[in-house]
């Protein structure tokens, strides 16, 4: 989908992240373009029409950090809403706006590169993030993530 779709929507777009984790770490991409350049962040995407939800966070784990992934469920649900630098009136209008669904997942193989529209992907330990420019949320997310898996919850998948 190009650029010009996403900015200035006249509707929000849908979209998947994933919390990869393995032990007490977790997979983070540096975004390599707008919005959030250059901010870590999970793995994610729009999804694309007709193709069901699991299959989109999938799709986007492998296209942006070269992993195979297990969907354990579903860890929360986010609006990603960014406003313009232009004002028409006293309205700011919205540049993105995306809705975006984030799942708890385990990977299964591949190996971890960055790929799409990611600039970088490494594992980070969890007790690490603070040193990290994320988005924003994303410490609450993932942080929600480890207590669903610990607690061996999920929401769910189907």
């Amino acid at each position: 989908m190009s650029a010009l779709l996403r900015e200035y929507p006249d509707a929000p777009r849908a979209g998947v992240g994933a919390v990869v984790l393995d032990d007490e770490r977790v997979v983070l991409v540096r975004r390599g373009q707008p919005p959030s350049q250059g901010k870590w962040s999970i793995p994610g995407g729009l999804i694309h029409l007709g193709e069901r939800i699991e299959e989109a966070v999938l799709r986007e784990v492998e296209e942006e950090c070269g992993l195979r992934v297990r969907l354990l469920g579903v860890c929360g649900v986010i609006d990603r809403i960014t406003r313009g630098d232009r004002s028409e009136g006293d309205v700011v209008p919205v540049r993105y706006h995306y809705v975006i669904v984030d799942f708890v997942a385990a990977p299964t193989g591949g190996s971890l590169r960055a790929g799409g529209d990611a600039a970088d992907a490494r594992w980070v330990p969890i007790a690490e993030l603070d040193q990290y420019e994320t988005t924003d949320g994303l410490a609450v997310m993932i942080h929600r993530a480890v207590r669903l898996c610990r607690a061996g919850q999920g929401g769910f998948i189907g």
